[in-house]
């Protein structure tokens, strides 16, 4: 017999979980099944980041990204002390390696002061006291900034949405989705789920969900790679911190940064290129079927026409190992080809407008069945248990308490 639930989500990563968990802890009584198509939780963009929990420098005031941003860092910094999972408040800088630089450093401090972000000016002698191998012409120092490990984050996640009763189902991918009713019908390889709400956190395959569900997503997922290189021990001293560059604000993508992990490693990147696969790791991994779609997308054209440049620079610098090399020692020029080696990769959900821009704020689309999350870039893991209540206030919309809705809106507010 169909199982019957007031709510499925659609994804077991970080935003899926967070989700799920402030459903639970406002209404212990609601019913929620959490499917994750993978073995296990977290297993792509959750698991395949650089483990930073954000301040909130880098975003427009006003957006949700950054209202939800400060307040969500801290949240999770919290989440993770109370729950053993290890991080540490780190700081960073964020570093102008060239005069020209200076305007963008300079917007960075007036939008991480105007969202409550504790920034501090550097000048060369600073940078050199606190970063020694780390060249600059100037610098800002933030003091929010933290690194956990967001795998764990997900396993304890999912530990403590089992004892708030949640049914939590890995190896269980959404092969279709329809309506019956008032409900909407998920079915998975061993059974049908009948739900209320329908939430989709599917990350890369987000849009589809959407498309599945029968709604028209008002974005498109175009997946981009990250890839990241470590430095080889004896060499892992050049940073003490965190290190980043300072970004294009044309683009949401951070640059290639240098940032020392829990575990002892100092991971290099990532950097953003096109991927050719929703789970392309690798420049080998081709989705001929993607692939064909997106050649025929008049937003490929848009987004090319607009990013050429930068795309062409990123790619020859992913299959041109000195390029590569080059980017790295604008920051640390200290640091050699060889004190470098592959480190794996990550591949980011990013959302395209129809003509082709990339899409830098949380996309959240409503239907009266469902809530599809379709563009949860950085700083989504951070702001990971406040984005859940704010998506946990919708689902209570849908499901007619309006009073919980308000509740829940208000105490993620506080």
């Amino acid at each position: 017999m169909p199982q019957t639930v007031d709510v499925v989500i659609v994804g077991g990563g970080v935003l899926g979980l967070a989700t799920a968990r402030a459903v639970l802890r406002a209404q212990p009584r609601a019913s929620v099944t959490v499917l994750e198509k993978e073995d296990r939780w977290g297993a792509h963009q959750s698991g395949h980041n650089s483990n930073v929990i954000h301040s909130g420098l880098y975003y427009r005031p006003g957006s949700l990204k950054a209202r939800l941003a400060r307040a969500g860092g801290e949240a999770m910094i919290r989440y993770c002390e109370q729950h053993g999972v290890p991080v540490e408040r780190t700081g960073k800088i964020v570093v102008a390696t060239a005069e020209n630089q200076l305007p963008r450093l300079e917007l960075l401090a007036e939008r991480g002061r105007a969202n409550g972000v504790t920034v501090r000016r550097l000048g060369r002698g600073e940078i050199a006291e606190r970063e020694p191998h780390v060249a600059g012409v100037a610098a800002l120092s933030v003091a929010e900034t933290a690194m956990t490990d967001f795998g764990q984050v997900c396993r304890a996640l999912a530990t403590e949405l089992t004892e708030l009763g949640a049914t939590l189902r890995t190896g269980a991918p959404a092969l279709g989705i329809g309506v019956t009713g008032e409900t909407t019908v998920v079915s998975t390889p061993g059974e049908e789920i009948h739900a209320r709400v329908l939430v989709n956190c599917a990350g890369l395959h987000s849009d589809e969900i959407a498309r599945a569900a029968g709604d028209r997503p008002t974005v498109r997922i175009m997946p981009f790679r990250g890839e990241y290189t470590e430095i080889r021990p004896g060499r892992r001293d050049v940073v003490s911190n965190p290190v980043y560059p300072v970004p294009d604000p044309d683009l949401p993508f951070l640059g290639v940064h240098v940032t020392p992990m829990l575990d002892g490693g100092v991971h290099v990147g990532p950097n953003a290129v096109p991927a050719f696969a929703r789970e392309g790791y690798r420049w080998r991994d081709v989705d001929r079927r993607l692939l064909a779609r997106l050649l025929r997308d008049p937003a490929l054209r848009g987004l090319t026409r607009r990013y050429w440049r930068y795309g062409v620079a990123e790619m020859s610098r992913s299959l041109f190992w000195p390029l590569y090399v080059r980017e790295v020692r604008k920051l640390v020029p200290s640091l050699e080809g060889r004190d470098l080696r592959r480190h794996g990769s990550g591949v980011r959900a990013q959302a395209v407008t129809d003509t082709g821009e990339l899409v830098d704020d949380f996309v959240i689309d409503h239907t009266p069945r469902a809530i599809h999350v379709l563009n949860a870039p950085s700083p989504a893991a951070t702001s990971s248990l406040h984005i859940g209540a704010h998506i946990a206030a919708d689902v209570f919309s849908h499901l007619g308490d309006e009073d919980l809705a308000r509740a829940v809106r208000d105490s993620a507010a506080a």
